[in-house]
C-alpha cells in the first residue's frame, strides 16, 4: 500500500516503514505527527485519488531527528565588473519514519501481515 502525501510544497510517494526528509515540521524527536493532506492512496491496482484531497485518509509518521541538509553554494558573478558574491546554504529538515497509513475507511493493513505478531 502507498499513499502520496504533500508537505512543506513538495509531494512524497510513501509506503510504510519508509524513512524520508521532508521541509522542517515543528515537532521533536520521537513525537508523531499527523500529515492530512493526502493527495492519492493505493494498493496494487486499486488507486483512490482526491480532488485535490481525499477526505478521512491520514498518514501518521515517527520523528526521527531535525537536520540540515547538504550545503548548497550560491555563487553571483558580473563579468568585467569585479562583481562575485559567494554564500552558503544549509535547508533544515525533519527526518520521518511513516508508520501507518489510513484510507478513507479507517485504518487499512497490508496483505500478510498478521496482527499483534
Amino acid at each position: 500500500m502507498f499513499a502520496v502525501i504533500r508537505t512543506g510544497g513538495k509531494q512524497y510517494k510513501v509506503v510504510q516503514d519508509e524513512v524520508i526528509s521532508v521541509e522542517k515540521l515543528a515537532a521533536e524527536p520521537g513525537a508523531t505527527v499527523e500529515l492530512a493532506e493526502v493527495l492519492m492512496i493505493g494498493d496494487g491496482a486499486d488507486v483512490a485519488a482526491g480532488a485535490p484531497l481525499l477526505d478521512g485518509a491520514s498518514v501518521s509518521a515517527t520523528v526521527l531527528e531535525q537536520k540540515r541538509a547538504d550545503k548548497i553554494i550560491v555563487f553571483k558573478k558580473k563579468r568585467r565588473h569585479n562583481y562575485r558574491r559567494k554564500k552558503g546554504h544549509r535547508q533544515q529538515q525533519t527526518v520521518l519514519r511513516i508508520t501507518e497509513i489510513r484510507g478513507a475507511g479507517g485504518p487499512q493493513r497490508e496483505e500478510g501481515v498478521a496482527n499483534g505478531a
